[in-house]
């Protein structure tokens, strides 16, 4: 994808509102032009209500988006162009600078939760995340895929596990995306995919028994 870009002179923007610190090819994301974070407070970093930020390592372009969060102010009662209010408020920057100093550590113990939920589920007829060996995935959730999901939500709130289905809706199948005129069945791995995934309980602080009940719990269901 850089690669194509570079080529034909483009921009890449990445999404990295839920990867905080993840990695590829042992480079901390973003790995391209610019980059940007969510700090919604259920984010792996999350600030105490909303917020954001965009990254980048081209001056110009940081410049750009400095103006735009600030009224198109290029300096002191200079607007340049007509923009936004987005400054991140102090209280909000406070949160996240102490929390920061936490991240990889609060990383490292949902990476652990991960590897015991796939160890536990190897061998169950659900489809487990799979983690490129290049990458480092941060989990911000853990999704499953499994065939009569209502089914097993409603058995798993019955064990007191409570789960969250994600992005149930895909893109192209979004009122907001009508005009692109695109059906059931335009995307049809895209639209399988919305109707099996699962989030499972998912923090840094689980303990090793609760995932093996909730591990435990999803097998039963699935026999």
């Amino acid at each position: 994808m850089v690669e194509i870009a570079e080529k034909h002179n483009i921009a890449v923007i990445e999404d990295a509102c839920q990867a905080h610190g993840a990695e590829h090819y042992g480079k901390k994301i973003p790995f391209s032009d610019i980059g940007c974070f969510s700090f919604y407070p259920t984010k792996n970093l999350g600030a105490y209500g909303e917020g954001g930020c965009v990254v980048s390592n081209d001056k110009e372009f940081d410049e750009l988006i400095r103006a735009y969060r600030h009224h198109g102010q290029i300096r002191s009662n200079v607007h340049k162009f007509i923009a936004y209010n987005y400054r991140l408020e102090e209280l909000q920057a406070a949160v996240l600078r102490i929390k920061l100093k936490h991240l990889d550590k609060w990383v490292e113990m949902k990476r652990r939760n991960a590897l015991l939920y796939n160890e536990a589920l190897e061998d169950c007829d659900a489809v487990i995340p799979i983690e490129k060996s290049y990458n480092k995935h941060v989990y911000y959730v853990y999704v499953i895929r499994a065939k009569k999901r209502q089914k097993m939500v409603e058995y798993l709130n019955s064990k007191g596990i409570q789960t969250a289905v994600h992005y149930p809706i895909p893109i192209h199948l979004q009122e907001a995306y009508s005009f692109l005129n695109c059906k059931k069945g335009s995307f049809p791995i895209a639209e399988k995919c919305a109707e099996e995934i699962l989030s499972l309980p998912m923090y840094a602080e689980l303990k090793q028994e609760e995932i093996d009940f909730v591990a435990k719990s999803v097998k039963e269901f699935l026999k």
